[in-house]
């Protein structure tokens, strides 16, 4: 097969049976892209059909393509265009009593068992590139990390620059739509939200849920009284955490004990059902380290979203988050057990996470939503200035020859494995359309 090969010279002439992984979107998909044979193209009651324009792919309620313009016979029609696998599912789906379906001036299926001399019907399944359906079926058999892993080097630069791109923009707009829920919950108060957010972060995975819970039932402006004294802020943050309950030794926790029986009972705090968890986690993860990191943060701090916002530079809200707890966990991981010195600073690694997880998420929300271009802006342009992130994933793509130069191609890997790879999605992925159509 020649460089200049078409699909639609490739096993063309004779039918073959429909293949085990013919899906519905994956017809729609062929449609979409017009991967058929076009030539002298009939409908199953001999009409000549010529495709103008094939429709606009519909996402929504219809039929799937819309505002398509196709010559049947000597009529030119515009309207809608509705596919199956077979022509016997225009009926089970109800369509023909559906209004919506009012419009459909032509049934694409992939196989005719139920002749229909009502509406034109284009059947499919003798006109598509064998070794089209091929390499689709090979992708969604495919068992290793990705499934394209083998063939994923033979794709374009370009092609792959501008997918990662498209891939960030759809991490940071589905990430938004958490950030609306929050604010949602709070009338709509981006101090608040953005504090609820912190601690979450700073809980990382294991105790996320427990963080963000002693967030939610802490107000901002309560923080916001106690911010110059630290012992009162680890006291409300360690109190609300459940973890000053125990009866202690040492006069620190024992001293923060009564601060926060004090300031739970003068804001008449709720308790908190959540508590964080210390099993399998490196101490330097320990939640008691993480609060401490917290309640200095706050301490430093005042109105921190506000100044992210005002910020040029993601140096300066590096600087900002860069921080140490108190002396007492310079000797200390846990209440009462003391250890080597150790200065507890939050480190590059979690200063990073939090940038990208945080900062750059809440900050690209906050440009969504008040449509201010300037802060999405930002928010990609420090993305690019933040370290790479090193997991699995982006291990596993390392390996397949992606690069991952910054924390603007980690997090788009991420989403490219979450949200397409691992869900075989790749009609929807660039990646796997380029592969797909590749002669």
């Amino acid at each position: 097969m020649t460089a200049k090969t078409s699909i639609e010279d490739i096993n063309l002439c004779s039918p073959f049976m429909e293949p085990r992984g013919m899906t519905e979107r994956l017809l729609q998909f062929i449609w979409q892209f017009q991967y058929f044979n076009k030539g002298e193209l009939r409908s199953t009651s001999g009409e000549a059909i010529q495709i103008i324009f094939p429709g606009t792919y519909n996402t929504n309620q219809g039929p799937d393509f819309n505002d398509a313009k196709i010559k049947i016979g000597k009529t030119t029609w515009a309207g809608n265009v509705e596919l199956h696998l077979r022509s016997s599912d225009w009926n089970k789906h109800n369509h023909q009593n559906d209004k919506n379906y009012k419009n459909v001036i032509l049934h694409v299926v992939w196989e005719d068992d139920f002749p229909d001399y009502n509406m034109p019907v284009l059947k499919l399944n003798n006109r598509v590139a064998k070794i089209f359906l091929q390499r689709y079926e090979e992708l969604m058999n495919a068992q290793g990390f990705i499934p394209c892993e083998k063939t994923i080097s033979s794709i374009k630069p370009i092609v792959l620059q501008s997918w990662k791109e498209r891939l960030l923009a759809e991490r940071l707009i589905r990430k938004s739509a958490i950030v609306e829920t929050y604010l949602d919950q709070n009338n709509r108060h981006w101090e608040e939200t953005f504090w609820w957010l912190l601690a979450r972060n700073f809980g990382i995975k294991i105790n996320a849920d427990a963080f963000e819970a002693m967030a939610r039932s802490i107000p901002l402006n309560i923080l916001a009284k106690h911010k110059n004294q630290i012992h009162q802020l680890e006291a409300l943050l360690m109190g609300q955490s459940n973890l000053l309950n125990e009866k202690f030794k040492e006069d620190y926790p024992v001293m923060l004990q009564k601060e926060y029986e004090f300031l739970k009972t003068k804001y008449d705090l709720k308790q908190n059902t959540y508590s964080p968890f210390f099993l399998r986690m490196r101490p330097g993860n320990f939640p008691t380290i993480r609060l401490a990191q917290l309640a200095m943060l706050i301490h430093h701090s005042e109105h921190l979203f506000s100044k992210i916002r005002e910020s040029n530079s993601a140096k300066d809200v590096r600087q900002w988050l860069d921080v140490t707890a108190n002396d007492y966990w310079h000797y200390h991981y846990r209440f009462d057990e003391q250890s080597s010195l150790k200065k507890k600073s939050l480190g590059a690694a979690m200063v990073d996470n939090v940038l990208i997880n945080t900062v750059c998420t809440v900050l690209f929300a906050y440009g969504h939503f008040n449509k201010e271009q300037k802060f999405k802006d930002k928010a990609l342009q420090w993305l690019e200035e933040i370290t790479a992130e090193s997991n699995s994933i982006t291990k596993g793509f390392l390996q397949t020859g992606l690069k991952n130069k910054n924390a603007h191609d980690s997090q788009a890997l991420i989403e490219l494995k979450n949200e397409y790879c691992s869900k075989k999605r790749c009609l929807d992925c660039a990646i796997g359309n380029a592969l797909l159509k590749s002669n």
